[in-house]
């Protein structure tokens, strides 16, 4: 070290301009001896701003964290009023990021405050700023961010994206002290914006304080006035807190102070909750007394013709009257045609119910969902035939629904099943629901490792779709391990899904309110894949997990997203094995694709765990052949079959007399 140190010094009196040599030589100096450096450097290269920097950074190291700010500051002044150096934003910005990653956070910090209004006009500084900090986020320089948001809201106190931005960086990059402080100093600033207020209270929440997250609300109640968003928050913590009286005076006040369609549902859904009646008398009043007050609210119809249908026993005959009663002034509402089309159902009336989903797409058209309950109810009263027209007259209406496309596919016979899902794919390749039946396909063929790639990639596409993820965790519960399962449950806990049409019919019971994710996922693969939930292999910590009596943590990050193009992009659903780029763009390509995609299945010599224990798929008998296999082009002889256009479309056909299958090693 003495040598170089030497060998150094004898350098920069050579090369007086090699600013790298000074900082050599200053960091293989004592404390005293590296002030001197920096400062005949500064004196030989005055245009250099990484000498200041460094010399900033020389004195954090030994907590002179006062002299650093001081050092940056001169810098500026000698830079532009001394030697006419003006450096650009980006170049101070770099700076400081390489100061918090070498540990100077405060030299880093000193460097953003010096130098927030450098190269910024009073027109578009806060979106500079934003775009500045998100910038850095980007590439983990947390600090220089933080920096960021914290001297711009020194500038620009009231401005509230800013203080959700800031919040939103604490929240994943931060401690809950660092959070709650944030957002204590951004109510105190901005006390008219609810969100801040409600972010402040679930934070207290959300640490078990439930009295400050009370009190927060209170104080925000009185100062945003009458906030429906406020009283329903007070609302949602007192009923989570099992507080049901404290809940009905907060929602007897709003509805006198607010009186706000929502208002009255959460009364009413309070009192469905948690009452004795069998007739729900108090809940009935509650809804005829919201009517009168907001009639074309259909939430409220809704609820009050299941609250019929939830009596013990069960009164139809009122709940189909109420139904009625609210389709004569909610003629759009489409949740509440369904609702009274199931009341029909459930009595069996099927001429009825086909009459009442004529009306109802006579009122909207283009609905996805009254064409799918269509179909569905030819389904349940046996008559195929119908179902079939009523799909096909479907798809002419609404050709791009994934809902729709799903159907058609299970409706087909199994034999026909993977053409019309090439069909599906090729008209809404990126839709979640036709990737979870293509998924359930490669299932059903025991192709493991494709369906947990095809499920993988539907919940990636739509994480809200609730019908995914049960078919998902219903798919690894026969055939994943504990720790595939585990992440399947953990990775819907942080979706959070709220869509599906069989998974909100599930989870939107009284019953299951307050159920965890995990236990509304146990409800719905009870109910849609019931064989799923019998697998003897179901491990304890699982089986725990899906009755609530445990909360899994993921012991590592979520599957890596399989697509590379975002979701609305034309190649997202496009099969990962394919090298082409011409495919991202090429319709008749991606047909080609997935043909092959799903051809290849059936001869991937894999099986489900059941298979194999019954002597089944890749290690047992041998599965029979399918009669068709679509394929867009010719792909080279296949034993037993003939490739020809005929009535089920372009690919191969099994031969009338098909020769004996070479067996695999």
């Amino acid at each position: 070290e003495g040598n170089a140190r030497i060998l150094l010094s004898r350098a920069v009196e050579c090369v007086p301009q090699a600013v790298e040599m000074w900082l050599a030589l200053a960091r293989l100096s004592t404390y005293k001896e590296a002030q001197k450096v920096l400062n005949q450097a500064r004196l030989k290269v005055p245009t250099s701003p990484v000498i200041w920097v460094s010399a900033a950074k020389l004195e954090e190291t030994q907590n002179n964290v006062s002299k650093v700010d001081v050092i940056i500051n001169r810098a500026l002044e000698s830079l532009a009023n001394k030697f006419h150096v003006t450096l650009e934003r980006e170049t101070w910005l770099k700076l400081a990021e390489e100061a918090e990653k070498s540990g100077h956070v405060n030299t880093c910090r000193a460097i953003v405050k010096a130098t927030m209004e450098v190269g910024v006009e009073d027109v578009n500084m806060k979106n500079i700023w934003k775009e500045d900090a998100q910038g850095c986020i980007a590439r983990g320089s947390i600090e220089t961010a933080r920096a960021l948001y914290n001297n711009a809201l020194d500038i620009l106190k009231t401005k509230k994206s800013l203080w959700m931005a800031l919040a939103d960086l604490e929240t994943k990059h931060g401690t809950a002290e660092s959070l709650d402080a944030v957002l204590q100093r951004a109510v105190s600033f901005c006390p008219k914006e609810e969100v801040l207020w409600l972010m402040a209270a679930k934070q207290k929440w959300l640490q078990g304080d439930v009295p400050a997250a009370r009190q927060i609300l209170a104080e925000a109640y009185s100062q945003s006035g009458n906030s429906e968003a406020i009283s329903l928050a007070a609302v949602k913590l007192e009923r989570e807190n099992n507080e049901v009286e404290r809940a009905r005076a907060l929602l007897e006040k709003a509805r006198r102070d607010c009186n706000t369609p929502k208002v009255w549902m959460q009364s009413v859904q309070l009192e469905r909750e948690h009452t004795d009646d069998p007739k729900r008398t108090k809940a009935h009043e509650l809804v005829e007394e919201a009517l009168q007050h907001h009639p074309t609210f259909a939430k409220l119809w809704m609820i009050g013709g299941q609250l019929y249908m939830e009596e013990d026993p069960p009164n139809l005959d009122m709940a189909a009257d109420f139904f009625n009663r609210g389709l004569q002034v909610c003629t759009k509402a489409v949740p509440l045609w369904l609702c009274a089309l199931d009341c029909q159902k459930r009595q069996g009336n099927w001429t009825k119910a086909r009459a009442l989903l004529e009306k109802a797409r006579l009122k909207n058209p283009k609905s996805e969902d009254l064409w799918l309950a269509a179909v569905q109810i030819e389904r349940a009263a046996d008559n195929p035939k119908m179902a079939h027209h009523m799909m096909s007259r479907a798809l002419q209406e609404c050709p791009t629904s994934g809902t729709l496309w799903a159907e058609a596919i299970e409706l087909e016979p199994k034999s026909a099943q993977n053409a019309k899902s090439v069909d599906a794919l090729t008209k809404c390749e990126n839709d979640a629901n036709v990737i979870v039946a293509v998924a359930r396909l490669f299932w059903r063929d025991g192709k493991i490792a494709k369906a947990r790639k095809w499920f993988n990639r539907a919940v990636t596409l739509n994480p809200g779709l609730g019908n995914a993820w049960g078919a998902f965790l219903a798919f690894e519960l026969e055939n994943g391990t504990e720790e595939q399962q585990r992440d399947v449950i953990n990775r819907c806990h942080q979706s959070e899904p709220n869509r599906g049409l069989a998974w909100n019919r599930i989870v939107k019971r009284v019953e299951n309110w307050r159920l965890s994710i995990a236990e509304k996922l146990r409800k719905f693969v009870d109910e849609i894949y019931p064989d799923s939930l019998k697998v003897e292999s179901i491990t304890a910590i699982i089986h725990d997990a899906l009755h609530g009596k445990l909360v899994l943590e993921a012991k590592q990050e979520p599957a890596p997203m399989e697509i590379e193009n975002q979701p609305n992009g034309p190649a997202a659903a496009a099969p990962p094995s394919s090298d082409d780029p011409k495919n991202d763009t090429d319709p008749n390509a991606v047909n080609a694709q997935v043909s092959e995609l799903l051809k290849s299945a059936k001869q991937e010599p894999q099986g489900t765990k059941r298979q194999q224990q019954q002597g089944g798929g890749a290690n047992g008998v041998e599965a029979k052949k399918e009669p068709f296999v679509a394929a867009a082009k010719f792909e080279g002889p296949r034993a037993g079959y003939s490739f020809k256009r005929d009535e089920q479309g372009t690919g191969y056909y099994l031969d009338e007399q098909p020769t004996k299958r070479l067996k695999r090693e």
